[in-house]
């Protein structure tokens, strides 16, 4: 991997907590060190480093010879949980003024402590690249649970094990943020060769110590179970004392329970006994060299399962602490070591064997493989992480025996005629709908579309629909962010400046949506229809009037005034028949279902409608339909009429086309099948070249209205801005 567009140094900061993560640490930050033309290093000490009763291990860190940037107390006493909860809101109160002075480019945290998930929660929040180390490990208590919620938090991880990547992986991190690098201490494990490693036994253990004839002990409190883990290492400090060699005792970490442990400890006088050597701290480089060469380890540290297989020294892990950790053939676990006798009978086994080196976590080149992974950060890439989640099919509802609910919208429209609701769902099928005549009063429609509203709902939970909300579709300018219809058209009398929102949302106790109908069957292509997936389209009604919607880069537009997409109004000759908007010439008063009608009438009333076929019986209004009836069977003059209504469509097509430049035109409405070949004849012969090649079909969608209506509200359940 390359360095990918960074033009400055990185600037990385490592935080370290305790003795355990700076031995992990450490050979990244050497390795950060030797390359300063590439990265600037910031050391923060935290934790029980800074602790004289856990061995004041910050001055490891000195000796180092890493300059200390800034020393942050964060431990508070107690031993307890609270203390764990209480260090870790300290450890949050005092990282932001560290973080705000340092400003690193990434800041590198290591495994599962609960001081480790305060440094990654902070850095979180204050958008700094994360890099941890040794996620998608599992182990067994809930450090696990810590761990893996740094993992969530973390932009880059460098794991141990082909298992832990595979972890991260199913933790639907992105792969490409993934390194397998190996365990970072394995680098300075297998390069250790100190052929002086009697001189390291004898200054802890004693001058008449032998190799591979004295214990390592390390044990820590499980905090998910503190008075059994107490109660373990008290039984394994018996059967320590009963098998009767020599062992090097460290004290616990600083986790909840410890200072139990250590009391533990006194009380069985482990201090002062003659083959035990009680510890706070041992330098990792030493450390290694007492592991490497003991009879055997006890206990339930990481290390034991982790860098000790390198040396292949017999391990014992006691309970469950390690119980998920991939371990080599070295490791016996005792995960219920309730008894005395099951350590001691364990000691036997293991106690001073030799079993092949294990290279499960590492092959000691990790360092250089992370080091370049830094180097490849790009730091213009947006900070926001993506989560790489598998494929889930469209429909994983377990509704066995309708136990669970469909989700759904009740959609209202509107019409001149007709007054129509439904209970529709989310996939856009309609579960149910009713119809009315439209009363012609204000009070009668409210009263209405109330009761039928009431109806539909009771009716839902039958159906085992929730509804989610309300979405109305009506003639006229409609004001959407207040839920009030401005102004009506002349087919719905007495529906002006009403607010429809207020009274069904108290009724109904539903959100309600309010829009024209026009916008609605946009929106219902957009989200159900032709238009699904389109950026720029455009929708044209052909019903008893002409309306539409504009869909521009996925959004509708409702304009300065909510009068866009007044598509029916467009004018398209200077002396053509008056609108019912008032003006003339507009495409509705040639193509819409009222300007039929009236033509139609016109031809009866002159004996000219009617062909060979057709009758209209005397109780039946002449109608559109009747003209298009005429056409089909070769009336001329209704052929005409039709031919005349189709071209003016078209030319308000060219003109949307010139105007917006849209990718697709939808017809929408019951006259479309009878217009689209005028429509497109008009196109050819009267629109610019550059747009001639634009789509134009007719809608297959049912009731566009209601469907528009009810994506109002589904639309905004999927989070979708409206």
């Amino acid at each position: 991997m390359e360095k990918n567009g960074n033009n400055r140094k990185l600037r990385v900061c490592v935080a370290t907590c305790n003795r355990a993560d700076y031995s992990k640490l450490a050979p990244i930050m050497f390795g950060i060190k030797t390359e300063p033309e590439f990265f600037e290093l910031d050391v923060v000490v935290l934790g029980s480093h800074l602790i004289d009763d856990y061995g004041n291990t910050y001055r490891m860190i000195e000796q180092d010879d890493f300059d200390i940037n800034t020393r942050l107390h964060t431990i508070v006493r107690g031993e307890d949980e609270a203390a764990m909860v209480e260090s870790v809101g300290l450890a949050l109160v005092k990282l932001p003024d560290v973080l705000n002075r340092l400003k690193p480019d990434i800041m590198i945290v290591h495994g599962d402590r609960f001081d480790a998930l305060a440094l990654a929660t902070s850095a979180a929040l204050m958008n700094i690249r994360i890099l941890h180390i040794e996620g998608g490990e599992v182990s067994g208590t809930i450090d696990d649970s810590i761990r893996h919620a740094i993992t969530k938090l973390a932009h880059y991880h460098v794991c141990c094990t082909r298992s832990a990547e595979q972890h991260l992986i199913s933790m639907c991190e992105d792969h490409d943020r993934i390194l397998l690098a190996g365990c970072p201490s394995y680098d300075k494990l297998l390069s250790a060769k100190n052929k002086d490693y009697m001189s390291i036994i004898r200054m802890w253990l004693g001058d008449d110590v032998k190799c591979k004839d004295y214990i390592v002990a390390l044990q820590h409190p499980v905090t998910t179970d503190i008075k059994h883990s107490i109660k373990m290492f008290e039984l394994t400090l018996d059967a320590l004392i009963s098998f009767n060699k020599r062992t090097l005792v460290l004290f616990p970490n600083i986790d909840a329970g410890s200072k139990e442990m250590v009391r533990v400890m006194r009380k069985k006088g482990i201090e002062h006994h003659p083959n035990f050597r009680a510890v706070k701290h041992v330098p990792f480089d030493q450390f290694i060299q007492l592991v490497a060469h003991a009879g055997c380890m006890i206990g339930n540290s990481s290390c034991g399962v982790r860098e000790v297989g390198a040396f292949g020294t017999p391990v014992i892990n006691l309970g469950t602490r390690q119980i998920g950790r991939e371990t080599g053939e070295n490791v016996l676990h005792v995960r219920d070591a309730d008894t005395q006798d099951k350590i001691l009978q364990a000691l036997h086994l293991q106690f001073g064997k030799q079993y092949p080196c294990s290279k499960i976590y590492g092959d000691g080149n990790a360092v250089p493989r992370i080091l370049k992974f830094l180097k490849s950060i790009d730091l213009q890439e947006p900070l926001q992480k993506k989560f790489c989640f598998p494929p889930v099919k469209e429909n994983i509802s377990q509704d066995i025996d309708h136990i669970l609910e469909t989700l759904s919208a009740l959609a209202v429209d509107l019409g001149g005629t007709n007054l129509r609701v439904a209970i529709v769902s989310m996939k856009g099928e309609i579960v149910k709908k009713y119809t009315q005549f439209n009363p012609k009063t204000y009070e009668e429609r409210i009263s209405l579309i109330l009761q039928m509203c009431v109806e539909a709902a009771a009716e839902a939970v039958k159906l085992n629909c929730r509804i989610l909300g309300v979405g109305i579709s009506t003639g006229g300018r409609v004001n959407p962010q207040e839920g009030v219809v401005l102004h009506s058209t002349k087919l719905i009398q007495e529906w002006n400046s009403v607010d429809l929102r207020t009274p069904l949302s108290d009724t109904l106790h539903l959100p309600v949506w309010v829009d024209n109908d026009g916008n609605c069957a946009a929106m219902a292509e957009r989200k159900f229809g032709q238009g699904k997936g389109q950026e720029n389209f455009v929708t044209l009604i052909t019903g008893t009037g002409i309306g539409g919607g504009i869909i521009h880069q996925h959004e509708l537009i409702h304009g300065s005034s909510f009068c866009a997409a007044e598509l029916g109004h467009l004018v398209v000759s200077l002396d053509g028949p008056d609108c019912s908007c008032g003006s003339h010439g507009c495409i509705e008063a040639y193509a819409s279902g009222m300007a039929l009608q009236r033509e139609a009438k016109k031809l009866h009333d002159e004996d000219l409608l009617l062909v060979e076929g057709m009758s209209v019986p005397k109780d039946e209004a002449v109608g559109a339909l009747h003209l298009i009836q005429a056409a089909k069977l070769g009336n001329v003059k209704a052929q005409s009429i039709l031919r005349t209504a189709g071209t003016a469509l078209g030319l308000g097509v060219v003109n949307i086309l010139h105007t917006m430049n849209p990718s697709l035109v939808i017809l929408s409405g019951v006259l479309a099948s009878h217009y689209i070949h005028i429509v497109k004849d008009v196109i050819r012969q009267q629109a610019l070249s550059s747009v001639q090649d634009v789509d134009v079909v007719v809608s297959d969608l049912v009731d566009p209205a209601l469907l528009g209506a009810a994506s109002m509200v589904l639309d905004y359940t999927t989070r979708r801005i409206h």
